[in-house]
């Protein structure tokens, strides 16, 4: 008898072992469906490796490879502007700034207006290719100074390049005063479709806005 029982506590104990191992090896129909809304270690490492924007320069210093866009886009025939992109007196950064000249006795005597636009690829007015995707910039900074302080110019842009590749957006601030210390403006990006700007920065003025004289100064044009 004493064998019997014996046998039977030992089977007893078997059974709750098995009996134990088995719940924890199965997990609840809960736990199955948590488990299977966690992202897995890819899922989480593509979300991480997700890249801010990298500044982009339409100018940085004279022939640097960092710039992407060329001031060619004259306006309306260039007959009275004159632009030094070379420039080494009292730059905001770098080596270089820009000069820019608008012969203001010149430009009564024809359209009365004139600017400038930086393309991609040079003189590219929406005839061909070109241009970049820029998503991801939330902003266009750039610094400007007037020759005396009072320059007046009436836009300062991005995009609005049309014809048959035309930029996906445009958008600008002005007028805008200067002042003759340089000053950093932003045009706010936010928002904005900039999955094809071939115009990439612009400006324009007018001999109304400018009766006597207009020069000043560009540096560090850039996305962000």
């Amino acid at each position: 008898m004493f064998y019997v029982k014996r046998n039977r506590c030992f089977i007893a104990l078997v059974f709750l072992v098995a009996l134990f191992q088995g719940c924890a090896q199965s997990p609840s129909e809960d736990s199955q469906e948590t488990n299977s809304l966690q992202p897995s270690f890819n899922e989480t490492a593509s979300l991480d490796n997700e890249k801010p924007f990298q500044t982009f320069y339409v100018y940085l210093d004279r022939g640097s490879r960092e710039n992407h866009y060329i001031p060619s886009g004259f306006m309306p025939d260039g007959k009275c502007l004159q632009l030094d992109d070379r420039w080494k007196e009292n730059c905001h950064a770098g080596e270089t700034c820009m000069k820019i000249v608008y012969d203001i006795a010149c430009s009564e005597q024809n359209q009365r207006w004139a600017g400038i636009y930086w393309l991609n690829p040079a003189n590219n007015w929406g005839q061909r290719k070109g241009g970049f995707n820029l998503t991801g910039a939330s902003k266009l900074t750039f610094w400007a100074k007037g020759e005396k302080g009072g320059e007046r110019i009436e836009e300062f842009k991005i995009g609005g390049i049309f014809g048959d590749y035309p930029d996906s957006d445009m958008v600008s601030i002005g007028p805008v005063i200067l002042t003759n210390e340089w000053k950093e403006y932003i045009i706010d990006l936010r928002d904005k479709d900039l999955s094809y700007i071939s115009g990439g920065f612009s400006w324009a003025t007018n001999v109304d806005a400018n009766p006597e004289s207009c020069i000043f100064y560009l540096d560090e044009i850039k996305y962000e």
